[in-house]
Protein backbone atom coordinates (compact mmCIF):
# COMPACT_ATOMS: atom_id res chain seq x y z
CA UNK A 1 0.00 0.00 0.00
CA UNK A 2 1.65 3.14 -1.04
CA UNK A 3 2.10 6.01 1.11
CA UNK A 4 -1.03 8.20 0.08
CA UNK A 5 -3.23 5.31 -0.08
CA UNK A 6 -2.40 4.77 3.70
CA UNK A 7 -3.07 8.62 4.57
CA UNK A 8 -6.38 8.33 2.78
CA UNK A 9 -7.73 5.12 4.52
CA UNK A 10 -6.41 6.41 7.95
CA UNK A 11 -8.06 9.72 7.06
CA UNK A 12 -11.53 7.92 7.11
CA UNK A 13 -11.14 5.71 9.95
CA UNK A 14 -10.62 8.61 11.80
CA UNK A 15 -13.59 10.62 10.18
CA UNK A 16 -15.75 7.29 10.82
CA UNK A 17 -14.42 7.24 14.49
CA UNK A 18 -15.19 10.98 15.24
CA UNK A 19 -18.63 11.29 14.25
CA UNK A 20 -19.52 7.82 16.31
CA UNK A 21 -18.07 9.75 19.10
CA UNK A 22 -19.82 12.87 18.87
CA UNK A 23 -23.16 11.12 18.52
CA UNK A 24 -22.58 9.33 21.85
CA UNK A 25 -21.41 12.62 23.44
CA UNK A 26 -24.36 14.35 22.17
CA UNK A 27 -26.51 11.83 22.29
CA UNK A 28 -25.23 9.55 25.36
CA UNK A 29 -27.90 7.70 27.21
CA UNK A 30 -28.21 8.45 30.91
CA UNK A 31 -27.49 5.28 33.60
CA UNK A 32 -30.87 3.74 33.52
CA UNK A 33 -30.96 3.79 29.58
CA UNK A 34 -29.59 1.69 26.66
CA UNK A 35 -28.49 2.08 23.58
CA UNK A 36 -31.04 1.64 21.34
CA UNK A 37 -30.34 -2.15 19.32
CA UNK A 38 -31.39 -0.93 16.36
CA UNK A 39 -28.63 1.23 16.25
CA UNK A 40 -25.90 -0.90 17.30
CA UNK A 41 -27.38 -2.85 14.08
CA UNK A 42 -27.44 -0.14 11.89
CA UNK A 43 -23.96 0.97 13.04
CA UNK A 44 -22.64 -3.04 12.60
CA UNK A 45 -23.98 -2.93 8.55
CA UNK A 46 -22.49 0.46 8.31
CA UNK A 47 -19.00 -1.02 9.54
CA UNK A 48 -19.61 -3.83 7.06
CA UNK A 49 -20.47 -1.55 3.88
CA UNK A 50 -17.53 0.07 4.43
CA UNK A 51 -15.66 -3.02 4.70
CA UNK A 52 -16.90 -4.21 1.31
CA UNK A 53 -16.28 -0.62 -0.53
CA UNK A 54 -12.83 -0.79 1.18
CA UNK A 55 -12.24 -4.40 -0.60
CA UNK A 56 -14.06 -2.89 -3.73
CA UNK A 57 -12.02 -0.66 -4.10
CA UNK A 58 -8.74 -2.54 -3.68
CA UNK A 59 -9.83 -4.94 -6.59
CA UNK A 60 -10.25 -1.59 -8.74
CA UNK A 61 -7.01 -0.44 -7.74
CA UNK A 62 -5.35 -3.88 -8.60
CA UNK A 63 -7.20 -3.72 -11.83
CA UNK A 64 -6.28 0.00 -12.99
CA UNK A 65 -2.64 -0.59 -12.55
CA UNK A 66 -2.61 -4.59 -14.26
CA UNK A 67 -4.59 -2.71 -17.29
CA UNK A 68 -1.96 0.54 -16.71
CA UNK A 69 0.82 -1.46 -16.86
CA UNK A 70 -0.50 -3.65 -19.91
CA UNK A 71 -1.07 -0.31 -21.90
CA UNK A 72 2.38 0.50 -21.67
CA UNK A 73 3.37 -2.10 -22.86
CA UNK A 74 1.40 -2.31 -25.79
CA UNK A 75 2.84 1.51 -26.25
CA UNK A 76 6.33 0.04 -26.07
CA UNK A 77 5.15 -2.63 -28.69
CA UNK A 78 4.97 -5.64 -27.05
CA UNK A 79 2.86 -7.53 -29.16
CA UNK A 80 1.67 -10.19 -26.76
CA UNK A 81 -0.77 -7.57 -25.45
CA UNK A 82 -4.18 -7.40 -27.27
CA UNK A 83 -6.60 -4.58 -27.72
CA UNK A 84 -9.88 -5.08 -28.12
CA UNK A 85 -12.12 -3.08 -30.48
CA UNK A 86 -13.09 0.02 -28.01
CA UNK A 87 -9.18 0.04 -27.50
CA UNK A 88 -9.20 -1.02 -24.40
CA UNK A 89 -6.49 -3.73 -23.09
CA UNK A 90 -7.65 -7.41 -23.30
CA UNK A 91 -7.65 -9.16 -20.45
CA UNK A 92 -7.31 -12.29 -22.33
CA UNK A 93 -3.72 -11.00 -20.91
CA UNK A 94 -0.32 -11.43 -22.42
CA UNK A 95 0.34 -14.30 -24.98
CA UNK A 96 3.36 -16.09 -24.58
CA UNK A 97 2.52 -18.45 -27.17
CA UNK A 98 1.50 -17.64 -30.83
CA UNK A 99 0.07 -18.86 -33.78
CA UNK A 100 0.51 -19.77 -37.22
CA UNK A 101 -1.96 -18.54 -39.84
CA UNK A 102 -3.82 -21.39 -41.72
CA UNK A 103 -2.34 -21.24 -45.00
CA UNK A 104 -3.46 -19.81 -48.38
CA UNK A 105 -4.13 -23.58 -49.44
CA UNK A 106 -5.55 -25.00 -46.78
CA UNK A 107 -8.19 -27.53 -47.28
CA UNK A 108 -11.03 -28.90 -45.15
CA UNK A 109 -13.26 -31.48 -46.95
CA UNK A 110 -17.12 -31.20 -45.50
CA UNK A 111 -18.74 -34.00 -44.44
CA UNK A 112 -22.71 -34.36 -44.64
CA UNK A 113 -23.98 -37.46 -43.39
CA UNK A 114 -27.43 -37.90 -44.96
CA UNK A 115 -30.05 -40.99 -44.82
CA UNK A 116 -33.79 -40.29 -45.67
CA UNK A 117 -34.49 -36.32 -45.75
CA UNK A 118 -34.79 -34.87 -49.17
CA UNK A 119 -34.48 -31.47 -46.87
CA UNK A 120 -30.82 -32.11 -47.20
CA UNK A 121 -31.62 -29.51 -49.94
CA UNK A 122 -32.01 -26.79 -47.29
CA UNK A 123 -28.04 -28.23 -45.44
CA UNK A 124 -26.59 -27.82 -49.06
CA UNK A 125 -28.08 -24.87 -50.04
CA UNK A 126 -26.88 -22.86 -47.34
CA UNK A 127 -23.21 -24.44 -47.25
CA UNK A 128 -23.08 -23.91 -50.79
CA UNK A 129 -23.77 -20.33 -50.57
CA UNK A 130 -21.88 -19.30 -47.78
CA UNK A 131 -18.43 -21.54 -48.56
CA UNK A 132 -15.54 -18.78 -49.94
CA UNK A 133 -14.13 -21.43 -52.24
CA UNK A 134 -15.43 -25.07 -53.21
CA UNK A 135 -11.46 -25.87 -53.43
CA UNK A 136 -10.67 -25.12 -50.20
CA UNK A 137 -14.04 -26.63 -48.61
CA UNK A 138 -14.99 -29.47 -50.77
CA UNK A 139 -18.13 -31.18 -50.18
CA UNK A 140 -19.30 -34.83 -49.87
CA UNK A 141 -22.27 -36.23 -49.18
CA UNK A 142 -22.14 -39.56 -47.82
CA UNK A 143 -25.55 -41.34 -48.03
CA UNK A 144 -27.05 -44.35 -45.74
CA UNK A 145 -30.77 -45.58 -46.09
CA UNK A 146 -31.03 -45.78 -49.82
CA UNK A 147 -33.14 -43.46 -49.90
CA UNK A 148 -34.20 -42.69 -53.83
CA UNK A 149 -35.82 -39.00 -53.17
CA UNK A 150 -33.22 -38.09 -50.62
CA UNK A 151 -30.66 -39.30 -53.60
CA UNK A 152 -31.61 -37.27 -56.50
CA UNK A 153 -31.90 -33.96 -54.90
CA UNK A 154 -28.09 -34.57 -53.76
CA UNK A 155 -27.39 -35.57 -57.28
CA UNK A 156 -28.80 -32.58 -58.68
CA UNK A 157 -26.02 -30.47 -57.66
CA UNK A 158 -23.68 -31.69 -59.98
CA UNK A 159 -20.46 -30.16 -59.87
CA UNK A 160 -21.16 -28.35 -56.75
CA UNK A 161 -20.53 -31.75 -54.70
CA UNK A 162 -17.13 -32.87 -54.78
CA UNK A 163 -17.54 -36.62 -54.30
CA UNK A 164 -21.23 -38.59 -53.39
CA UNK A 165 -20.77 -41.37 -51.40
CA UNK A 166 -23.11 -43.97 -50.51
CA UNK A 167 -22.72 -46.58 -47.73
CA UNK A 168 -22.74 -50.34 -49.22
CA UNK A 169 -24.14 -51.97 -46.34
CA UNK A 170 -28.14 -51.31 -45.77
CA UNK A 171 -28.42 -54.67 -43.94
CA UNK A 172 -29.83 -54.35 -40.49
CA UNK A 173 -27.62 -54.87 -37.38
CA UNK A 174 -27.77 -57.64 -34.79
CA UNK A 175 -28.32 -55.75 -31.37
CA UNK A 176 -29.72 -56.96 -27.56
CA UNK A 177 -33.41 -57.95 -27.11
CA UNK A 178 -34.04 -54.14 -25.38
CA UNK A 179 -31.98 -52.31 -27.74
CA UNK A 180 -34.54 -53.33 -30.87
CA UNK A 181 -36.04 -50.20 -30.97
CA UNK A 182 -32.76 -48.42 -31.37
CA UNK A 183 -31.57 -49.90 -34.40
CA UNK A 184 -31.24 -46.35 -35.85
CA UNK A 185 -28.40 -45.18 -33.26
CA UNK A 186 -26.22 -48.67 -34.59
CA UNK A 187 -27.16 -47.63 -38.57
CA UNK A 188 -25.80 -44.42 -37.72
CA UNK A 189 -22.58 -45.10 -36.27
CA UNK A 190 -21.94 -47.68 -38.53
CA UNK A 191 -22.47 -45.18 -41.30
CA UNK A 192 -20.25 -42.40 -39.46
CA UNK A 193 -17.11 -44.84 -39.56
CA UNK A 194 -17.48 -46.09 -42.76
CA UNK A 195 -17.70 -42.35 -44.10
CA UNK A 196 -15.09 -41.25 -42.15
CA UNK A 197 -12.47 -43.70 -43.65
CA UNK A 198 -13.70 -42.97 -46.89
CA UNK A 199 -12.46 -38.82 -45.77
CA UNK A 200 -9.59 -39.94 -44.21
CA UNK A 201 -8.02 -43.16 -45.30
CA UNK A 202 -9.68 -43.30 -49.36
CA UNK A 203 -9.30 -39.67 -50.32
CA UNK A 204 -6.60 -38.77 -48.36
CA UNK A 205 -7.71 -35.85 -46.10
CA UNK A 206 -5.97 -34.00 -43.05
CA UNK A 207 -9.11 -32.68 -41.60
CA UNK A 208 -12.79 -32.97 -41.62
CA UNK A 209 -16.07 -30.65 -41.41
CA UNK A 210 -18.82 -32.43 -40.36
CA UNK A 211 -22.47 -31.85 -40.41
CA UNK A 212 -25.39 -33.59 -40.57
CA UNK A 213 -28.24 -33.19 -43.34
CA UNK A 214 -30.56 -31.28 -41.03
CA UNK A 215 -28.28 -27.73 -39.72
CA UNK A 216 -28.27 -24.85 -40.91
CA UNK A 217 -25.21 -22.65 -40.50
CA UNK A 218 -24.22 -19.41 -40.23
CA UNK A 219 -23.06 -17.44 -42.27
CA UNK A 220 -19.32 -17.10 -40.91
CA UNK A 221 -19.51 -20.75 -40.46
CA UNK A 222 -16.56 -21.56 -42.79
CA UNK A 223 -14.36 -18.38 -41.64
CA UNK A 224 -14.75 -19.64 -37.94
CA UNK A 225 -13.51 -22.95 -38.77
CA UNK A 226 -10.29 -21.86 -40.83
CA UNK A 227 -9.11 -19.58 -38.55
CA UNK A 228 -10.23 -22.20 -35.42
CA UNK A 229 -8.13 -24.53 -37.33
CA UNK A 230 -4.62 -23.30 -36.04
CA UNK A 231 -5.32 -24.23 -32.86
CA UNK A 232 -6.44 -27.53 -33.12
CA UNK A 233 -3.36 -28.39 -35.30
CA UNK A 234 -0.75 -26.33 -32.93
CA UNK A 235 -2.46 -27.75 -29.55
CA UNK A 236 -2.22 -31.43 -28.11
CA UNK A 237 -4.58 -30.85 -25.41
CA UNK A 238 -7.65 -30.15 -27.82
CA UNK A 239 -9.25 -32.68 -29.87
CA UNK A 240 -11.88 -31.33 -31.74
CA UNK A 241 -13.41 -27.98 -32.93
CA UNK A 242 -17.54 -27.03 -32.75
CA UNK A 243 -20.17 -25.14 -34.02
CA UNK A 244 -22.34 -26.17 -30.75
CA UNK A 245 -23.02 -24.39 -27.66
CA UNK A 246 -25.19 -26.27 -25.85
CA UNK A 247 -26.86 -23.57 -23.30
CA UNK A 248 -26.89 -21.34 -26.71
CA UNK A 249 -30.34 -20.33 -26.09
CA UNK A 250 -30.90 -16.20 -26.86
CA UNK A 251 -31.57 -15.17 -23.18
CA UNK A 252 -28.04 -17.68 -21.91
CA UNK A 253 -26.08 -15.98 -24.53
CA UNK A 254 -24.21 -12.72 -24.65
CA UNK A 255 -25.70 -11.56 -28.85
CA UNK A 256 -23.20 -9.02 -28.76
CA UNK A 257 -20.18 -10.84 -28.45
CA UNK A 258 -19.96 -12.62 -32.22
CA UNK A 259 -16.28 -12.92 -31.65
CA UNK A 260 -16.50 -14.81 -28.08
CA UNK A 261 -14.48 -18.45 -28.28
CA UNK A 262 -14.16 -20.83 -25.27
CA UNK A 263 -12.26 -23.92 -24.61
CA UNK A 264 -14.73 -27.35 -23.13
CA UNK A 265 -14.04 -30.33 -21.82
CA UNK A 266 -17.78 -31.71 -23.12
CA UNK A 267 -18.01 -32.90 -26.79
CA UNK A 268 -20.60 -31.01 -28.59
CA UNK A 269 -20.97 -32.39 -32.20
CA UNK A 270 -23.40 -30.96 -34.16
CA UNK A 271 -21.42 -29.39 -36.75
CA UNK A 272 -17.20 -30.01 -35.29
CA UNK A 273 -13.90 -30.34 -36.95
CA UNK A 274 -11.43 -33.45 -36.14
CA UNK A 275 -8.24 -34.43 -37.91
CA UNK A 276 -7.04 -37.58 -39.37
CA UNK A 277 -4.73 -38.88 -36.14
CA UNK A 278 -7.74 -38.42 -33.96
CA UNK A 279 -9.51 -40.84 -36.59
CA UNK A 280 -6.84 -43.13 -36.64
CA UNK A 281 -6.73 -43.03 -32.60
CA UNK A 282 -10.90 -43.94 -32.60
CA UNK A 283 -11.36 -45.75 -35.24
CA UNK A 284 -9.80 -49.66 -34.33
CA UNK A 285 -12.60 -48.97 -31.35
CA UNK A 286 -14.87 -47.23 -32.61
CA UNK A 287 -18.43 -48.18 -30.67
CA UNK A 288 -21.72 -49.80 -32.53
CA UNK A 289 -23.77 -47.72 -31.44
CA UNK A 290 -24.37 -43.90 -29.88
CA UNK A 291 -21.11 -42.85 -30.80
CA UNK A 292 -21.29 -39.00 -29.50
CA UNK A 293 -21.65 -40.38 -25.87
CA UNK A 294 -18.97 -43.07 -26.43
CA UNK A 295 -17.14 -39.78 -27.60
CA UNK A 296 -17.43 -38.23 -24.03
CA UNK A 297 -16.20 -41.20 -22.27
CA UNK A 298 -12.88 -40.69 -20.08
CA UNK A 299 -11.40 -43.44 -22.51
CA UNK A 300 -12.01 -41.53 -25.22
CA UNK A 301 -11.46 -37.48 -24.22
CA UNK A 302 -8.37 -38.40 -22.23
CA UNK A 303 -8.34 -34.47 -20.64
CA UNK A 304 -8.46 -32.86 -24.13
CA UNK A 305 -11.43 -29.98 -24.95
CA UNK A 306 -12.73 -28.84 -27.76
CA UNK A 307 -13.38 -24.93 -28.97
CA UNK A 308 -16.72 -24.01 -29.10
CA UNK A 309 -18.24 -20.56 -29.59
CA UNK A 310 -20.77 -18.51 -27.33
CA UNK A 311 -23.34 -17.95 -30.00
CA UNK A 312 -23.68 -21.44 -32.21
CA UNK A 313 -22.85 -21.24 -35.86
CA UNK A 314 -25.48 -24.30 -36.33
CA UNK A 315 -29.00 -24.97 -35.87
CA UNK A 316 -30.98 -27.80 -36.23
CA UNK A 317 -33.95 -28.60 -37.91
CA UNK A 318 -34.59 -32.12 -37.80
CA UNK A 319 -37.26 -32.63 -35.64
CA UNK A 320 -37.86 -35.80 -37.03
CA UNK A 321 -35.38 -38.39 -36.43
CA UNK A 322 -34.39 -41.68 -34.42
CA UNK A 323 -34.80 -39.34 -31.67
CA UNK A 324 -38.73 -39.34 -32.17
CA UNK A 325 -38.23 -35.21 -31.54
CA UNK A 326 -38.27 -35.38 -28.01
CA UNK A 327 -34.92 -33.26 -27.53
CA UNK A 328 -35.75 -31.06 -30.26
CA UNK A 329 -38.84 -30.28 -28.49
CA UNK A 330 -37.65 -28.90 -25.28
CA UNK A 331 -34.38 -27.72 -26.36
CA UNK A 332 -33.13 -27.44 -29.67
CA UNK A 333 -35.58 -25.13 -31.42
CA UNK A 334 -34.80 -22.89 -29.12
CA UNK A 335 -30.72 -22.44 -30.17
CA UNK A 336 -29.88 -18.94 -31.09
CA UNK A 337 -27.92 -19.16 -34.40
CA UNK A 338 -25.48 -16.52 -35.07
CA UNK A 339 -26.24 -13.48 -37.65
CA UNK A 340 -23.86 -11.48 -37.41
CA UNK A 341 -20.57 -12.68 -39.35
CA UNK A 342 -17.36 -12.19 -37.39
CA UNK A 343 -13.85 -11.96 -39.14
CA UNK A 344 -12.26 -14.55 -37.10
CA UNK A 345 -9.57 -14.58 -39.97
CA UNK A 346 -8.05 -11.37 -38.66
CA UNK A 347 -8.33 -12.57 -35.22
CA UNK A 348 -5.67 -13.09 -33.14
CA UNK A 349 -7.29 -16.84 -31.30
CA UNK A 350 -4.02 -17.42 -29.88
CA UNK A 351 -5.52 -16.98 -26.15
CA UNK A 352 -7.58 -20.46 -26.80
CA UNK A 353 -3.90 -22.54 -26.54
CA UNK A 354 -4.26 -23.89 -22.97
CA UNK A 355 -1.95 -22.51 -21.18
CA UNK A 356 -2.69 -18.94 -22.23
CA UNK A 357 -6.16 -20.14 -21.34
CA UNK A 358 -6.33 -21.15 -18.49
CA UNK A 359 -4.30 -18.30 -16.89
CA UNK A 360 -6.73 -15.71 -17.88
CA UNK A 361 -9.96 -17.69 -17.50
CA UNK A 362 -9.52 -19.47 -14.30
CA UNK A 363 -8.44 -15.95 -12.99
CA UNK A 364 -11.65 -14.35 -14.18
CA UNK A 365 -13.75 -16.95 -12.73
CA UNK A 366 -12.43 -17.28 -9.54
CA UNK A 367 -11.78 -13.54 -8.93
CA UNK A 368 -15.49 -12.74 -9.64
CA UNK A 369 -17.67 -12.31 -6.27
CA UNK A 370 -19.53 -15.49 -5.24
CA UNK A 371 -23.41 -15.01 -5.11
CA UNK A 372 -26.03 -17.55 -4.04
CA UNK A 373 -28.76 -19.07 -6.73
CA UNK A 374 -31.55 -16.84 -5.16
CA UNK A 375 -29.30 -13.70 -5.43
CA UNK A 376 -28.86 -14.38 -8.97
CA UNK A 377 -32.13 -14.97 -9.51
CA UNK A 378 -33.25 -12.09 -7.34
CA UNK A 379 -30.91 -9.90 -9.45
CA UNK A 380 -29.36 -8.92 -6.18
CA UNK A 381 -25.81 -7.12 -6.21
CA UNK A 382 -27.08 -5.72 -10.04
CA UNK A 383 -23.73 -3.90 -10.39
CA UNK A 384 -21.90 -6.87 -10.42
CA UNK A 385 -21.74 -7.69 -14.16
CA UNK A 386 -19.94 -10.87 -13.66
CA UNK A 387 -20.49 -13.35 -10.58
CA UNK A 388 -20.00 -16.74 -9.82
CA UNK A 389 -21.86 -19.29 -8.37
CA UNK A 390 -20.46 -22.38 -6.28
CA UNK A 391 -21.49 -25.67 -6.23
CA UNK A 392 -20.05 -28.63 -4.73
CA UNK A 393 -21.93 -31.96 -5.05
CA UNK A 394 -24.00 -33.31 -7.98
CA UNK A 395 -27.30 -32.68 -6.27
CA UNK A 396 -25.84 -28.91 -5.97
CA UNK A 397 -24.91 -28.60 -9.70
CA UNK A 398 -28.06 -30.21 -10.96
CA UNK A 399 -30.55 -28.27 -8.84
CA UNK A 400 -28.63 -24.93 -9.12
CA UNK A 401 -28.67 -25.81 -13.34
CA UNK A 402 -32.46 -26.23 -13.14
CA UNK A 403 -33.00 -22.72 -11.41
CA UNK A 404 -31.04 -21.12 -13.68
CA UNK A 405 -32.43 -22.44 -16.79
CA UNK A 406 -29.21 -24.20 -18.29
CA UNK A 407 -28.53 -27.81 -19.35
CA UNK A 408 -28.45 -30.13 -15.76
CA UNK A 409 -26.96 -33.32 -17.83
CA UNK A 410 -23.81 -34.92 -17.11
CA UNK A 411 -21.75 -37.03 -18.89
CA UNK A 412 -18.97 -38.84 -16.97
CA UNK A 413 -19.24 -35.80 -14.59
CA UNK A 414 -18.51 -33.56 -17.17
CA UNK A 415 -21.13 -30.47 -17.56
CA UNK A 416 -22.65 -29.94 -20.70
CA UNK A 417 -20.30 -27.06 -22.16
CA UNK A 418 -17.98 -27.00 -18.88
CA UNK A 419 -14.63 -26.20 -18.59
CA UNK A 420 -12.87 -27.44 -15.29
CA UNK A 421 -16.12 -28.08 -14.51
CA UNK A 422 -17.64 -24.23 -14.85
CA UNK A 423 -20.33 -23.56 -16.68
CA UNK A 424 -20.58 -20.09 -17.90
CA UNK A 425 -23.64 -18.56 -19.52
CA UNK A 426 -25.57 -15.18 -19.36
CA UNK A 427 -28.61 -14.54 -16.68
CA UNK A 428 -30.88 -11.69 -16.78
CA UNK A 429 -28.21 -9.44 -18.65
CA UNK A 430 -24.83 -10.81 -16.86
CA UNK A 431 -22.39 -13.24 -16.76
CA UNK A 432 -22.71 -16.19 -14.64
CA UNK A 433 -20.23 -18.64 -13.83
CA UNK A 434 -21.56 -21.77 -12.15
CA UNK A 435 -18.40 -23.53 -10.45
CA UNK A 436 -16.84 -25.81 -8.41
CA UNK A 437 -14.69 -24.69 -5.70
CA UNK A 438 -11.25 -23.08 -6.72
CA UNK A 439 -9.61 -26.51 -5.49
CA UNK A 440 -11.08 -28.75 -8.16
CA UNK A 441 -9.02 -31.16 -9.90
CA UNK A 442 -10.41 -33.44 -11.94
CA UNK A 443 -14.26 -34.50 -12.80
CA UNK A 444 -15.78 -37.28 -11.03
CA UNK A 445 -16.67 -39.94 -13.98
CA UNK A 446 -19.70 -41.24 -11.38
CA UNK A 447 -21.77 -37.99 -11.72
CA UNK A 448 -24.17 -39.01 -14.61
Amino acid sequence: MTKRRRIVLWGAIVFLAWNILTFFVVHRPSSDQQVPSDLLKKLEALQSEVQRQMNNNEGLLRDLKKQKDLLNRYRNGNTGVQMDQGGRVNNSAQITHRLQSPAGDTVIPVLVIACNRPTVRRSLDLLVKHRPSDHQFPIIVSQDCGHQETSAVIKSYGDKIAHYIQQPDLSDIPVPPNHKRLQGYYKISRHYKWALNQVFNNLGYGSVLIVEDDLDIAPDFFDYFLSTLPVLQQDSSLWCVSAWNDNGKEHMTDTNRQDLLYRTDFFPGLGWMMLKNIWDELEPKWPASFWDDWMRHPDQRKDRACIRPEICRTSTFGRVGVSKGQYFDKHLKFIKLNTKPFDFTHTDLSYLLKDNYDRRFISEVYRSPQLTVKEVIANQHSEQNVVRVQYKTKEEFKGFAKQLGIMDDLKAGVPRAGYHGIVSFMFKGRRVHLSPPADWTQYDPSWS
